[in-house]
């Protein structure tokens, strides 16, 4: 309203001085010529803007692949529909964070990108960048889903407090992005992050949604410089939108990402969190696009920092130690990867894309009581604060 009676006042403004250099009667001849009074200007204004709407198109070449869902249904309907605005911010987050990681090999080794389609519904996009000078094996994923829940998924949820009945079709929708990045130096941490947005239709025909995700990151060479600005970027994001957030989503991702036959944590945490469903819809995707948002400014400046550093053969061996415990972890407790294991029609590949291209089990080891191994190790058995 408000750009119209801008409009409208500029519009008047223009009559009165092309009136002082036009007889009045000439002036008058004009505007009824041309048939342009204030309400015919006011609605080829509205209906402009309606085919501009119309006509607009999505620039899928600023994604890794084209969307799962078409991409002129994405764009019609995105302001009201969450499924679609949340498959807009993942592809986004994809292409974003892809693109990141191949700036800084040397090479210019680039991602395999897989697009792929589920006869249950849906599909995803699959990146991955593997044997790379910087990044041994580092993997994207994009899943748009659809199908019904399966008894083991439905029994997870309701321990986890969701009223869902057991033995009946409960169709869902599930979306989300998450990535784990392998890199080859040893002074260089791993990094996951996962966010994702979750529907189920009730047999009341009623829905049931939630927004869950984090970013974690494990290092094999505590450096606490990196895990304060890792930190400090997790918890401004969270800030932005409730100050209670970080700490106890900081709390969560300790608690989670715990290795429990191991006593010790996989990493240094992050933040991490699930069944997000209030304050409201919008308000939960915006926090969860801000978390998503700052993995990039996370994570980058520390492979900046140290993939040109020097190492040797014991420090390989301790990185290929340390991502033992990684697949233990994923393997034994990701809910996650249970969840996709567990769903007919898991696209296993994708799924197993977060282990390592190489990892070591030995027998027995400890390290050395003052060594850095062992500085690291003081810490994934006695989490810390950050920030």
């Amino acid at each position: 309203m408000n750009a119209l009676r801008h409009t409208i006042s500029l519009l008047s403004l223009s009559s009165f001085q092309l009136g002082r250099r036009m007889r009045s009667q000439h002036f008058r001849g004009f505007l009824l010529g041309t048939g342009l009074g204030l309400s015919t200007f006011a609605t080829v204004t509205y209906a402009q803007a309606e085919a501009a709407k119309v006509n607009r198109k999505l620039n899928t070449s600023k994604f890794m692949a084209e969307p799962i869902t078409d991409a002129n249904t994405l764009l019609e309907d995105a302001d009201e529909n969450m499924r679609h605005r949340m498959e807009l911010m993942i592809m986004e987050i994809q292409a974003e964070f892809c693109r990141a990681l191949e700036s800084e090999e040397f090479s210019g080794q680039k991602f395999k990108v897989d697009r792929w389609m589920r006869k249950e519904g849906g599909g995803g996009v699959t990146c991955v960048l593997q044997d790379g000078d910087v990044f041994e094996k580092a993997g994207v994923n994009v899943s748009v889903v659809t199908g019904s829940l399966p008894p083991a998924a439905v029994q997870q949820m309701r321990a986890r407090g969701k009223a869902l009945t057991e033995n009946v079709k409960l169709p869902f929708f599930a979306s989300g992005v998450s990535a784990v990045i392998h890199p080859r130096n040893p002074h260089v941490p791993t990094i996951h992050f996962n966010y994702r947005y979750f529907e189920v239709q009730l047999p009341d025909g009623s829905k049931q949604w939630w927004f869950g995700g984090g970013t974690d990151l494990t290092p094999y060479y505590l450096d606490e410089a990196d895990a304060r600005h890792f930190h400090k970027t997790l918890k401004a994001a969270c800030d932005e939108h409730d100050v209670s957030y970080y700490p106890k989503f900081k709390k969560w991702c300790d608690d989670y990402f715990h290795i429990k036959h191991r006593n010790e944590s996989r990493g240094i945490g992050g933040i991490f969190f699930d069944d997000i469903d209030e304050p409201s819809q919008q308000e939960a995707f915006n926090f969860v696009k801000s978390c998503a948002k700052a993995v990039t400014p996370s994570y980058l400046p520390l492979v900046q920092k140290h993939k040109n550093a020097a190492y040797g053969d014991k420090e390989r061996q301790w990185q290929l130690l340390r991502r033992g415990r990684y697949v233990e972890f994923n393997l034994i407790y990701d809910r996650g990867t249970k969840f996709g294991l567990y769903t007919p029609g898991a696209r296993y590949e994708s799924i197993l894309m977060s282990l390592p291209l190489h990892a070591r089990w030995e027998y027995m080891h400890e390290p050395q009581a003052k060594s850095k191994e062992n500085a690291l190790l003081q810490v994934l058995q006695n989490p810390k604060e950050w920030v």
